[in-house]
């Protein structure tokens, strides 16, 4: 019997939760086959296909499934509400919306699953969920279950990655092969940079113009919102008066207070998509908190379909050379009182 074919874009959601996904299809003998990393192609064919006011994850998301929609059997798309208990706290519309806007803008699909994901009640609703999408590929009893358990398991590892400082891909890699964790490689650095954002933007190399490769031959240790232990996330709710609409939002901003106030790092990036209405929000609340904390040197990064490598690389560059001048200054200082 041949295996259902399902697709996964390689964006968005990818980041976060594709270890779970893999795990969970792959044990009720499903092949989950995701399009391959984002490249021109993949943006101008979501360019092409959505709507001209789409964000630029958006647009990527359709280029995604343009190239993919022909190579599977069932295109999974969740419907992403909520994936913690609170009730105020949900995904951006778009991404609500998008299973929608996806049947509208590209021809030619799949059958899609698009089963909703509202976790607001606790963790019992993803298993029920489950049952749901098992039922929607003619899979049922027991090893429903099991797949569910060790989709879970292979999250947790994946989460534990991210937290000791491995980079998403890498920790995807590793969690879904099963191999043994090996410690991140140690780096040999004079400045720590928050780079900060949504992860479908920080862990795109397509996207961010391979951010991660040019600081790291700079020297620079990056650190980012899934680096932080998920308890002492969710501490810093306490600097928030009140807390944001978007899950992602809420994230990066517990993100910040943590590196301003327990792991203090040299400065802070904000890698942002030109035209996200709750990130000019957020991106403002976070360069008022970095002036007012500390007066740490914050930066922040605009992307959109038309960014190149040059502009944002003269910026970094000119950044971290700021940061190093005012660290060898304030060093001068103490040397010359001292």
């Amino acid at each position: 019997m041949t295996q259902l074919k399902i697709g996964f874009p390689r964006t968005l959601f990818y980041f976060l939760y594709y270890p779970f996904w893999y795990t969970f299809f792959h044990e009720l003998d499903c092949e989950l086959i995701t399009s391959q990393p984002t490249t021109q192609h993949s943006l101008n064919l979501g360019v092409a296909e959505t709507v001209n006011d789409a964000c630029l994850p958006i647009k990527l998301y359709h280029g995604h499934v343009a190239e993919l929609k022909d190579q599977v059997d069932i295109m999974f798309m969740p419907r992403m509400v909520k994936v913690r208990k609170m009730e105020t706290e949900v995904f951006c519309p778009k991404f609500l919306g998008l299973p929608d806007m996806v049947r509208n803008s590209i021809s030619g699909l799949p059958r899609i699953i698009d089963e909703k994901i509202d976790l607001s009640k606790g963790r019992k609703p993803l298993w029920h969920t489950c049952k749901k999408i098992a039922k929607k590929i003619d899979k049922s009893g027991v090893g429903v279950w099991l797949a569910y358990k060790k989709a879970q398991r292979c999250q947790d590892k994946f989460h534990k990655y991210l937290a000791l400082g491995m980079g998403a891909q890498e920790a995807i890699d590793v969690a879904v092969s099963g191999r043994n964790f090996q410690e991140p490689k140690k780096y040999e650095t004079d400045i720590n940079l928050a780079i900060l954002g949504y992860p479908y933007l920080i862990y795109d190399s397509f996207v961010n113009v391979g951010m991660f490769e040019r600081l790291s031959q700079m020297g620079i240790k990056p650190w980012t919102v899934e680096m932080v232990p998920s308890d002492r996330l969710e501490a810093q709710a306490k600097y928030l008066p009140k807390s944001l609409f978007w899950h992602f939002s809420n994230r990066t901003m517990r993100a910040t207070y943590y590196y301003l106030h327990e792991q203090r790092v040299d400065g802070i990036i904000h890698v942002t998509a030109f035209g996200c209405g709750p990130d000019a929000m957020v991106d403002k609340l976070m360069e008022l908190d970095a002036k007012n904390t500390g007066k740490m040197p914050f930066l922040t990064l605009s992307l959109d379909e038309q960014t190149g490598e040059a502009g944002i690389y003269t910026r970094i560059e000119a950044f971290v050379d700021m940061l190093r001048y005012r660290r060898g200054h304030h060093e001068n200082i103490i040397s010359h009182h001292g």
